[in-house]
């Protein structure tokens, strides 16, 4: 059975850095796309980046030029450096994996725990 965890979350100054870490363990996995989440008190859940093994990398307007996403498919492990962080990024953020058919259909396949990125002075 897979396992999806993440790791990296806290409490950072606007304009500040972290980087967020996701490594899945278990059986044997074949990712398509891996992508971060996030979910703000009262909102719902949206797409702040995805990548998949066609190359192909999509971020969210909001967080262009501020957070990018990097994977190591081999290992099942994928991060989210997150610069220039601002109070409407507080959110907890979840990583995500979908397999090729599960991503064709808008369907994530294994989801982290979620970790809590709070942006305050």
């Amino acid at each position: 059975q897979v396992q999806v965890v993440e790791s990296g979350g806290g409490l950072v100054q606007p304009g500040g850095s972290l980087r967020l870490s996701c490594a899945a363990s278990g059986s044997v996995f074949a990712f398509y796309a891996m992508g971060w989440y996030r979910q703000a008190p009262g909102k719902e859940r949206e797409l702040v980046a995805e990548t998949n093994t066609s190359d192909r990398t999509n971020y969210a307007d909001s967080v262009k030029g501020r957070l990018s996403i990097s994977t190591d498919s081999a290992r099942g492990v994928w991060n989210l450096q997150t610069n220039n962080l601002k109070p409407e990024d507080t959110a907890v953020y979840y990583c995500s994996a979908a397999h090729r058919g599960s991503y064709y259909n808008k369907v994530v396949d294994y989801w982290g725990q979620g970790t809590q990125v709070t942006v305050a002075s």
